[in-house]
């Protein structure tokens, strides 16, 4: 299990990889999942979770940094078993309440094709089981009473709903705002704005993080994500 520490004592591990990441902050008041994967892999992600020694034993906040179903598809059930507090983007809130929510644009030829295709054939197993969110975020949100900085601001793009949590200003929990999965470039096959997408990095980049951890793929350094700022800030790049 991999994880990464703050110079502010607090830690953030990787719970679930491969299809999908799920991360887990532990600061000294509270547990904070972020990103559940898939239904699949929920036991998968109780047994790392299970295999650390939490403060209150348990999970305080899941955040979803989106609720596509490859993010949020064990979230009502982890509502029910460890009794925390969901926290999402109100922009989300029509599709929590019906258990689906549209895949995203592709960004090249082959992602827009498969996009067409999952939102018209494939949707029913796209779907999940609709739960009932406590926080929902419009700009940004922080944690009070922590010994730490821990805050969600929106960053949308690749879509409307799209979060990103920001832990002591060091390492960023960034959803699909990027991809970790390829060597030399962090955008993303799948993004409904890209233009949004692109100010959405200029607003994380600004936030001092080196570390960005994406839902899909390894993590992602500074210099890559400014690498590709620089060749993408040019929106008229972008088909």
């Amino acid at each position: 299990m991999k994880k990464y520490k703050t110079k502010m004592g607090n830690t953030v591990y990787r719970l679930l990889s491969g299809r999908s990441n799920s991360y887990l902050i532990t600061a000294p008041e509270y547990n904070i999942l972020v990103d559940t994967g898939v239904s699949s892999s929920y036991k998968k992600l109780l047994s790392s979770m299970n295999s650390l020694e939490l403060n209150n034993n348990g999970i305080d906040f899941l955040i979803l940094t989106h609720t596509h179903y490859d993010h949020c598809q064990s979230a009502a059930i982890i509502k029910q078993d460890q009794q925390c507090k969901i926290i999402f983007s109100e922009n989300d809130y029509i599709f929590v309440k019906q258990g689906y929510t549209p895949l995203p644009e592709g960004t090249n030829p082959i992602s827009k094709i498969i996009s067409a295709l999952g939102n018209k054939i494939l949707w029913k197993r796209c779907c999940y089981k609709p739960f009932v969110g406590d926080v929902l975020i419009k700009d940004y949100y922080d944690f009070e009473n922590l010994d730490s900085i821990i805050r969600i601001i929106k960053t949308e793009g690749h879509s409307a709903g799209s979060i990103s949590i920001i832990v002591d200003n060091e390492i960023a929990i960034v959803g699909d705002a990027m991809f970790g999965v390829y060597k030399n470039s962090v955008f993303p096959p799948f993004a409904d704005n890209p233009k949004e997408l692109i100010k959405s990095w200029t607003i994380l980049l600004n936030t001092g993080c080196e570390i960005f951890l994406p839902g899909h793929g390894d993590k992602i350094l500074r210099g890559l994500l400014m690498k590709d700022f620089e060749k993408y800030s040019n929106i008229q790049a972008i088909k």
